[in-house]
Protein backbone atom coordinates (compact mmCIF):
# COMPACT_ATOMS: atom_id res chain seq x y z
CA UNK A 1 0.00 0.00 0.00
CA UNK A 2 2.69 2.67 1.29
CA UNK A 3 5.68 0.94 -1.40
CA UNK A 4 5.17 3.80 -4.16
CA UNK A 5 4.41 6.32 -1.56
CA UNK A 6 8.28 5.79 0.07
CA UNK A 7 9.58 4.76 -3.66
CA UNK A 8 10.24 1.16 -2.66
CA UNK A 9 10.77 -2.30 -4.27
CA UNK A 10 9.41 -4.75 -1.89
CA UNK A 11 8.13 -4.26 1.78
CA UNK A 12 11.14 -4.14 4.09
CA UNK A 13 9.28 -4.90 7.19
CA UNK A 14 7.11 -7.79 6.25
CA UNK A 15 6.66 -10.68 9.43
CA UNK A 16 7.45 -13.70 6.54
CA UNK A 17 11.00 -15.09 7.61
CA UNK A 18 12.75 -13.46 4.26
CA UNK A 19 16.27 -14.48 4.39
CA UNK A 20 16.74 -11.43 2.00
CA UNK A 21 16.73 -9.39 5.29
CA UNK A 22 19.07 -11.11 7.15
CA UNK A 23 21.33 -8.83 9.56
CA UNK A 24 24.83 -9.96 8.36
CA UNK A 25 26.19 -8.30 11.26
CA UNK A 26 26.09 -7.66 15.15
CA UNK A 27 24.72 -11.03 16.89
CA UNK A 28 23.08 -12.33 14.13
CA UNK A 29 25.89 -12.38 12.28
CA UNK A 30 28.32 -14.01 15.27
CA UNK A 31 24.99 -16.60 16.05
CA UNK A 32 25.61 -17.77 11.56
CA UNK A 33 29.53 -18.09 12.06
CA UNK A 34 28.60 -19.72 15.23
CA UNK A 35 26.66 -22.68 13.73
CA UNK A 36 28.83 -22.99 10.76
CA UNK A 37 31.83 -23.53 12.66
CA UNK A 38 29.83 -26.27 14.96
CA UNK A 39 29.19 -27.96 11.52
CA UNK A 40 32.24 -28.00 10.52
CA UNK A 41 33.93 -29.44 13.59
CA UNK A 42 31.08 -32.27 13.64
CA UNK A 43 29.24 -31.46 16.68
CA UNK A 44 26.05 -33.65 17.07
CA UNK A 45 23.33 -31.39 19.27
CA UNK A 46 23.42 -27.41 19.13
CA UNK A 47 21.24 -25.55 20.85
CA UNK A 48 19.90 -22.00 19.54
CA UNK A 49 17.52 -20.59 22.11
CA UNK A 50 15.41 -17.07 22.54
CA UNK A 51 12.28 -15.32 23.28
CA UNK A 52 9.25 -14.91 20.51
CA UNK A 53 9.92 -13.24 17.48
CA UNK A 54 14.17 -12.77 18.12
CA UNK A 55 14.72 -14.43 14.37
CA UNK A 56 15.60 -18.09 15.28
CA UNK A 57 13.38 -19.48 12.50
CA UNK A 58 15.15 -16.52 9.80
CA UNK A 59 18.62 -17.64 10.94
CA UNK A 60 17.85 -21.33 10.76
CA UNK A 61 16.48 -20.58 6.94
CA UNK A 62 19.74 -18.46 6.32
CA UNK A 63 21.48 -21.46 7.87
CA UNK A 64 19.89 -23.61 5.32
CA UNK A 65 20.97 -21.26 2.22
CA UNK A 66 24.24 -20.61 3.74
CA UNK A 67 25.80 -24.34 4.12
CA UNK A 68 28.46 -25.58 1.76
CA UNK A 69 27.16 -27.92 -1.12
CA UNK A 70 28.60 -30.81 0.62
CA UNK A 71 26.08 -30.45 3.41
CA UNK A 72 22.83 -32.44 2.98
CA UNK A 73 20.06 -30.60 4.62
CA UNK A 74 16.64 -31.40 6.46
CA UNK A 75 14.40 -29.25 8.50
CA UNK A 76 11.61 -30.36 10.50
CA UNK A 77 9.43 -26.54 11.58
CA UNK A 78 6.26 -28.82 13.92
CA UNK A 79 8.21 -31.25 15.80
CA UNK A 80 5.21 -32.21 18.53
CA UNK A 81 5.00 -35.60 16.95
CA UNK A 82 5.74 -38.74 18.20
CA UNK A 83 9.04 -40.86 18.18
CA UNK A 84 7.69 -42.60 15.16
CA UNK A 85 6.08 -39.82 13.10
CA UNK A 86 9.30 -38.14 14.06
CA UNK A 87 11.62 -41.35 12.04
CA UNK A 88 8.93 -41.19 9.25
CA UNK A 89 9.49 -37.03 8.97
CA UNK A 90 13.33 -37.62 9.06
CA UNK A 91 13.24 -40.57 6.01
CA UNK A 92 11.04 -38.14 3.60
CA UNK A 93 13.50 -35.23 4.32
CA UNK A 94 16.24 -37.32 3.42
CA UNK A 95 14.38 -38.69 0.41
CA UNK A 96 14.11 -42.20 1.19
CA UNK A 97 12.09 -44.44 -0.11
CA UNK A 98 10.60 -46.95 2.67
CA UNK A 99 7.67 -49.53 2.78
CA UNK A 100 4.73 -48.46 4.31
CA UNK A 101 4.03 -50.95 6.51
CA UNK A 102 7.98 -50.79 7.88
CA UNK A 103 7.71 -50.26 11.81
CA UNK A 104 10.31 -47.58 13.77
CA UNK A 105 13.05 -49.89 14.09
CA UNK A 106 12.87 -51.04 10.58
CA UNK A 107 13.04 -46.80 9.39
CA UNK A 108 16.21 -46.51 11.98
CA UNK A 109 17.90 -49.33 10.45
CA UNK A 110 17.26 -47.68 6.73
CA UNK A 111 17.99 -44.18 7.94
CA UNK A 112 21.24 -45.70 9.39
CA UNK A 113 22.11 -46.76 5.95
CA UNK A 114 21.19 -43.74 4.28
CA UNK A 115 23.60 -41.99 6.23
CA UNK A 116 26.41 -44.29 5.98
CA UNK A 117 25.78 -43.75 2.11
CA UNK A 118 25.92 -39.88 2.89
CA UNK A 119 29.14 -40.45 4.89
CA UNK A 120 30.95 -42.54 2.34
CA UNK A 121 29.77 -39.88 -0.54
CA UNK A 122 31.96 -37.25 1.99
CA UNK A 123 28.25 -35.40 2.55
CA UNK A 124 27.63 -34.14 6.01
CA UNK A 125 24.10 -34.16 7.04
CA UNK A 126 22.19 -32.29 9.19
CA UNK A 127 18.87 -31.81 10.91
CA UNK A 128 17.48 -28.56 12.12
CA UNK A 129 14.12 -29.12 14.17
CA UNK A 130 12.42 -25.40 14.85
CA UNK A 131 9.99 -24.77 17.83
CA UNK A 132 11.87 -27.38 19.16
CA UNK A 133 10.62 -27.00 23.06
CA UNK A 134 6.74 -28.27 21.80
CA UNK A 135 8.98 -31.72 21.04
CA UNK A 136 7.34 -34.12 23.43
CA UNK A 137 10.13 -36.00 25.66
CA UNK A 138 10.02 -39.54 24.52
CA UNK A 139 10.46 -37.60 21.12
CA UNK A 140 14.00 -35.87 22.28
CA UNK A 141 15.05 -39.30 23.56
CA UNK A 142 14.70 -40.47 19.90
CA UNK A 143 16.33 -37.88 18.75
CA UNK A 144 19.05 -38.46 21.08
CA UNK A 145 19.78 -42.16 19.95
CA UNK A 146 19.43 -40.99 16.57
CA UNK A 147 22.87 -39.35 17.56
CA UNK A 148 24.39 -42.17 18.69
CA UNK A 149 24.96 -43.19 14.68
CA UNK A 150 28.74 -42.12 14.29
CA UNK A 151 31.78 -43.76 12.81
CA UNK A 152 35.61 -43.03 14.11
CA UNK A 153 35.55 -40.06 12.73
CA UNK A 154 32.52 -38.20 13.45
CA UNK A 155 28.64 -38.10 13.62
CA UNK A 156 26.26 -39.76 10.93
CA UNK A 157 23.88 -36.76 11.75
CA UNK A 158 24.22 -33.38 13.19
CA UNK A 159 20.83 -31.75 15.20
CA UNK A 160 20.48 -27.91 15.34
CA UNK A 161 17.24 -27.54 17.89
CA UNK A 162 15.88 -23.66 17.52
CA UNK A 163 13.41 -23.22 20.35
CA UNK A 164 12.18 -20.54 22.95
CA UNK A 165 13.47 -20.28 26.46
CA UNK A 166 11.13 -22.72 27.65
CA UNK A 167 13.63 -25.93 25.53
CA UNK A 168 16.37 -25.11 28.22
CA UNK A 169 13.72 -25.30 31.02
CA UNK A 170 12.75 -28.86 29.93
CA UNK A 171 16.26 -29.96 29.21
CA UNK A 172 17.02 -29.00 33.13
CA UNK A 173 14.60 -32.28 33.70
CA UNK A 174 17.15 -34.97 35.40
CA UNK A 175 15.58 -37.98 33.06
CA UNK A 176 16.79 -35.80 29.86
CA UNK A 177 19.96 -35.20 31.76
CA UNK A 178 21.62 -37.37 29.03
CA UNK A 179 19.96 -35.08 26.09
CA UNK A 180 21.32 -32.04 27.98
CA UNK A 181 25.00 -33.50 28.01
CA UNK A 182 24.82 -34.02 24.79
CA UNK A 183 24.67 -30.69 23.27
CA UNK A 184 27.74 -29.03 22.16
CA UNK A 185 26.94 -25.73 21.10
CA UNK A 186 24.26 -23.35 22.89
CA UNK A 187 23.37 -19.86 21.58
CA UNK A 188 21.29 -17.46 22.78
CA UNK A 189 19.58 -14.68 20.33
CA UNK A 190 18.81 -11.74 22.31
CA UNK A 191 16.55 -8.49 22.32
CA UNK A 192 18.38 -6.00 20.05
CA UNK A 193 20.26 -3.20 21.44
CA UNK A 194 19.86 0.52 20.97
CA UNK A 195 22.75 0.50 18.00
CA UNK A 196 21.98 -2.49 16.56
CA UNK A 197 17.78 -2.16 16.52
CA UNK A 198 19.10 1.06 14.35
CA UNK A 199 21.49 -0.95 12.03
CA UNK A 200 18.54 -3.31 11.55
CA UNK A 201 16.16 -0.48 10.30
CA UNK A 202 18.37 0.82 8.06
CA UNK A 203 19.43 -2.61 6.67
CA UNK A 204 15.95 -3.40 5.59
CA UNK A 205 15.20 0.00 4.02
CA UNK A 206 18.19 -0.38 2.17
CA UNK A 207 17.28 -3.37 0.91
CA UNK A 208 13.91 -2.55 0.51
CA UNK A 209 15.30 0.08 -1.82
CA UNK A 210 14.77 3.35 0.58
CA UNK A 211 16.62 6.80 -0.78
CA UNK A 212 14.14 8.94 1.05
CA UNK A 213 15.47 11.32 3.79
CA UNK A 214 15.40 10.71 7.51
CA UNK A 215 12.50 8.31 8.30
CA UNK A 216 13.02 8.45 12.00
CA UNK A 217 13.75 10.96 14.41
CA UNK A 218 15.53 10.62 17.73
CA UNK A 219 12.99 10.12 19.65
CA UNK A 220 10.81 8.17 17.87
CA UNK A 221 13.73 5.74 17.54
CA UNK A 222 14.08 5.98 21.38
CA UNK A 223 10.28 5.17 21.61
CA UNK A 224 10.09 2.11 19.20
CA UNK A 225 12.88 0.57 20.94
CA UNK A 226 11.26 0.78 24.60
CA UNK A 227 8.26 -0.83 23.70
CA UNK A 228 9.49 -2.99 21.18
CA UNK A 229 11.64 -4.39 24.04
CA UNK A 230 14.34 -4.67 20.72
CA UNK A 231 12.62 -7.88 19.73
CA UNK A 232 12.60 -7.80 15.71
CA UNK A 233 9.23 -8.71 14.81
CA UNK A 234 7.51 -6.51 17.13
CA UNK A 235 10.10 -4.02 15.59
CA UNK A 236 8.53 -5.06 12.19
CA UNK A 237 4.72 -4.81 13.38
CA UNK A 238 5.22 -1.58 14.71
CA UNK A 239 7.22 0.04 11.81
CA UNK A 240 5.29 -1.56 9.19
CA UNK A 241 1.65 0.38 10.81
CA UNK A 242 3.91 3.51 11.42
CA UNK A 243 4.97 3.49 7.20
CA UNK A 244 0.89 2.72 7.27
CA UNK A 245 -0.17 5.57 8.89
CA UNK A 246 2.53 7.99 7.48
CA UNK A 247 1.16 6.85 3.97
CA UNK A 248 -2.88 7.68 5.25
CA UNK A 249 -1.71 11.55 6.50
CA UNK A 250 0.57 12.32 3.99
CA UNK A 251 3.70 11.98 5.75
CA UNK A 252 6.95 11.18 4.88
CA UNK A 253 8.31 10.84 8.45
CA UNK A 254 7.51 8.75 11.44
CA UNK A 255 7.41 11.56 13.74
CA UNK A 256 7.02 10.16 17.81
CA UNK A 257 2.68 10.97 17.53
CA UNK A 258 2.82 8.72 14.71
CA UNK A 259 4.91 6.15 16.75
CA UNK A 260 2.65 6.15 19.86
CA UNK A 261 -0.05 5.52 17.09
CA UNK A 262 1.40 2.81 16.13
CA UNK A 263 2.65 1.19 19.19
CA UNK A 264 -1.00 1.72 21.17
CA UNK A 265 -2.19 -0.45 18.02
CA UNK A 266 -0.11 -2.66 18.64
CA UNK A 267 -1.25 -5.35 21.13
CA UNK A 268 2.29 -6.73 22.38
CA UNK A 269 4.12 -3.46 22.53
CA UNK A 270 4.93 -2.34 25.95
CA UNK A 271 7.44 -0.86 28.55
CA UNK A 272 9.53 -3.52 30.09
CA UNK A 273 9.56 -2.61 34.12
CA UNK A 274 11.15 -4.19 36.78
CA UNK A 275 9.15 -7.32 38.28
CA UNK A 276 7.98 -7.45 41.49
CA UNK A 277 10.29 -9.86 42.45
CA UNK A 278 12.85 -7.16 41.66
CA UNK A 279 11.42 -4.67 43.27
CA UNK A 280 10.90 -6.46 46.61
CA UNK A 281 14.76 -7.58 46.40
CA UNK A 282 15.86 -4.43 45.87
CA UNK A 283 13.21 -2.90 48.59
CA UNK A 284 15.22 -5.71 51.11
CA UNK A 285 18.26 -5.18 49.63
CA UNK A 286 17.91 -0.86 50.67
CA UNK A 287 16.60 -1.93 54.21
CA UNK A 288 19.54 -4.41 54.80
CA UNK A 289 22.17 -1.65 53.60
CA UNK A 290 20.28 0.65 56.19
CA UNK A 291 20.11 -1.54 59.12
CA UNK A 292 23.67 -2.05 58.56
CA UNK A 293 24.62 1.85 58.47
CA UNK A 294 22.43 2.84 61.36
CA UNK A 295 23.88 -0.28 63.60
CA UNK A 296 27.60 0.44 62.60
CA UNK A 297 26.42 4.65 63.51
CA UNK A 298 25.24 3.18 67.20
CA UNK A 299 27.85 1.02 67.88
CA UNK A 300 30.29 4.31 67.39
CA UNK A 301 28.29 6.30 69.60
Amino acid sequence: MYLEFFNLDKEPFTLTPDTRFFLDSGPFKDALETLIIAIENGEGFIKVTGEVGTGKTLLCRKLLNTVAENIVTSYIPNPNISSKTLTVSIARELGMKYPASANEYTLQQLITTKLMQYYQNNQKVILCIDEAQAMPDKTLEALRLLTNLETEQGKLLQIILFGQPELDEKLKSRHLRQFRQRVSFSITLKHLNMDVMVEYLSCRLLIAGYKGGQLFPLKSLKLLHRYSRGIPRLINLIVHKAMLLCYGKGEKQITTAIMKQAIKDTEDAYEEKASNALRYKLITAVVLIISIVSAVYWAYQ
